[in-house]
């Protein structure tokens, strides 16, 4: 009997990557990932059943999740520091909820090689459709998380805008850059375990340092640290959700930055090659190190 996947894990006889052109190691990264979708959707569901993602209570979860993180930030920044933004825990969703993506895709991506050790030195196959499982698990999370947000619109249906239906169009976007950065991270997490190790506290600071909490319309409209908080790829795709779920505090929907997606989106096929190549660059190394 042969388990999902297993025509992806037949030996194979292939030159030396040290020798071989970057080119032709990304196009090879390229079809792995292409030809082996099989695979990657059984590594997918494995790792919906390692985190309940696939029970009812585990869905359950992923719904309730975001919406207790919201009202942290709500009891923080309305109750205690009394901020005042009209229907602010709409406004905080809109955020959280991509945010929680890119964690857990980051997350799930940098522990994908060395999470693996038995797979990895017992079974030839290409290690690259691990990190690609890893954000694809979190994509899968954060579709089960939009049912949150229609929750949320039950107090919030003044809110409600055909520009929702771009969020799909923000979200693509999102997954470019997360799946670019997956794999380098999880090629240099093999290498070096403290990656993994100091991920969440960067990706805490990360989330202050985009607008999550604030709002570059609303409070950074003037700041002369506005254009360097403009270089974080995320500010753009955090503010076109925003601005596609909740608006802007006068209620109005502009739709998504454009611009800004566009820029971000080129940048996220760079950090794709980039992250294929150095992924099957030191791939060889992986069952020496894991």
């Amino acid at each position: 009997m042969t388990t999902p996947g297993s025509d992806a894990l037949r030996p194979a006889v292939r030159v030396a990557t040290s020798e071989r052109s970057p080119v032709s190691l990304i196009l090879e990264g390229i079809n792995e990932l292409l030809s082996r979708r099989r695979l990657i959707r059984y590594m997918v569901s494995a790792n919906m059943k390692r985190t309940h993602v696939d029970t009812v209570l585990g869905q359950i979860w992923w719904v309730l999740d975001p919406l207790l993180q919201m009202a942290i930030y709500v009891v923080l920044i309305e109750i205690i520091l009394n901020r005042g933004t009209p229907d602010y825990p709409l406004f905080i969703f809109a955020a959280i909820l991509p945010w929680k993506w890119l964690s857990i895709s980051l997350g799930t991506s940098t522990g994908s090689i060395t999470g693996r050790e038995g797979l990895i030195r017992q079974v030839q196959f290409p290690k690259i459709v691990l990190p690609a499982a890893g954000v694809l698990t979190g994509t899968v999370s954060f579709a089960i998380s939009l049912i949150a947000l229609g929750l949320m619109y039950v107090l919030y249906a003044d809110r409600l805008s055909p520009w929702l239906l771009l969020i799909p169009l923000v979200a693509v976007v999102q997954f470019a850059f997360s799946i670019g950065l997956g794999f380098i991270l999880a090629a240099v997490n093999t290498f070096y375990r403290d990656v993994q190790n100091i991920l969440g506290h960067i990706l805490r600071l990360w989330f202050y340092a985009s607008p999550g909490l604030w709002s570059f319309q609303e409070n950074l409209q003037d700041s002369p640290l506005r254009p360097l908080l403009m270089l974080n790829p995320m500010a753009p795709i955090l503010e076109s959700y925003r601005s596609l779920i909740y608006g802007t505090t006068e209620g109005i929907h502009t739709g998504p930055d454009f611009f800004g997606l566009g820029v971000v989106f080129l940048f996220s096929i760079g950090l794709i090659l980039v992250g294929i190549l150095l992924f099957k660059r030191m791939e060889p190394a992986f069952a020496k190190v894991v």
